[in-house]
């Protein structure tokens, strides 16, 4: 199967008059068209950014430095803010964390929701008010016609949500990127959220970038996952892979602080220390000062990705020890 996207070797940078900073570290990954695609790891890994690479939508400050991003057969990373224009939206799609900050508060829901309509499909307005009604009725908004007419404010958390979802998928893109879009709702929009969103995968057949650091809305939602640390991949693996057979000692950790619902009691786990700033020198492995298999390899050398088998890979020097031996290092 053809990749519907496919990344190569990005690097994002952030220019800095003193010294550039390296945000995202030669990252690959595809994603199939009716695939989801989960980017997990903590706050400051690059998975945002990431997301921003791929829409063009990075700060002025920074930039795609090296790299391709292929959607389909059209290269993202040289074409100009004018063409963008004219492929986000339409062909690729993008729900944000926070839609209150994301939708304008001074225009109703119906002139945002109309926009990207006559913008990409040529519609005229009463077209787009019309298909502007059939979105909100597919994300579950009751009385339409009334929404329409509302602005950001007046609506709920969960109701602002939906709308972002309607404004993302009215011109039925081939790929949505969703960043973390349930961060900021309780539990029960939560779910209600990641349900629509299937569906609405189901019925247009796209290709789901899912952004989260919550392994259970992994585990609900994602066919293939990427575990990103430090602006770099650690392990990318099938769903079923990472959370029965997870090889990097991050991927573990990660695993190890989500609560057991059926041994409440027990103990969370943490990872010890904290992510790396981006001005940070780092010889070898960017993870070992936190890792309890940490060998003087690790601080040393930095792992290349091992190929597990077609469809598991991880960046661990474990990878070359034998479980005798891995139970048998400690930290360095």
């Amino acid at each position: 199967m053809i990749p519907l996207l496919q990344v190569t070797d990005l690097e994002t940078t952030f220019y800095n008059p003193k010294k550039d900073l390296v945000a995202v570290r030669n990252i690959s990954f595809s994603v199939n068209p009716g695939e989801t695609l989960c980017i997990v790891g903590e706050s400051g890994c690059g998975k945002s950014l990431t997301s921003l690479s791929i829409m063009g939508l990075l700060p002025t400050k920074g930039g795609v430095t090296n790299g391709s991003i292929l959607l389909k057969d059209e290269e993202l990373t040289t074409k100009s803010e004018e063409q963008m224009e004219r492929i986000r939206g339409n062909k690729v799609s993008m729900i944000f964390q926070e839609p209150m900050t994301a939708l304008n508060p001074v225009l109703t829901i119906g002139f945002q929701l109309r926009e990207s309509l006559m913008i990409h499909r040529k519609m005229s307005k009463k077209q787009a008010t019309e298909k502007s009604i059939e979105m909100l009725v597919k994300v579950g908004i009751p009385s339409p016609e009334e929404r329409l007419k509302q602005y950001p404010h007046e609506l709920s958390g969960g109701m602002r949500q939906r709308v972002m979802i309607a404004i993302a998928l009215a011109c039925e893109p081939d790929l949505l990127i969703a960043d973390e879009p349930t961060t900021a709702l309780d539990v029960t929009i939560q779910s209600q959220i990641l349900d629509l969103i299937d569906e609405l995968q189901q019925e247009m057949g796209m290709g789901v970038v899912f952004v989260t650091h919550d392994m259970g809305v992994v585990a609900e939602i994602a066919d293939r996952v990427m575990v990103m640390y430090a602006g770099g991949v650690v392990e990318t693996a099938d769903v079923d892979a990472i959370f029965d057979n997870p090889q990097h000692p991050y991927t573990k950790g990660l695993l190890h602080s989500v609560p057991d619902v059926d041994n409440p009691s027990q103990e969370l786990k943490i990872i010890e220390g904290s992510m790396p700033s981006l001005d940070d020198e780092i010889t070898g492995c960017r993870f070992h000062p936190r890792c309890p298999f940490a060998m003087e390899k690790c601080k040393q050398q930095e792992p290349p990705t091992f190929n597990l088998n077609s469809t598991h890979e991880s960046k661990c020097w474990l990878q070359e020890v034998t479980e005798s031996e891995r139970n048998t290092v400690t930290r360095g």
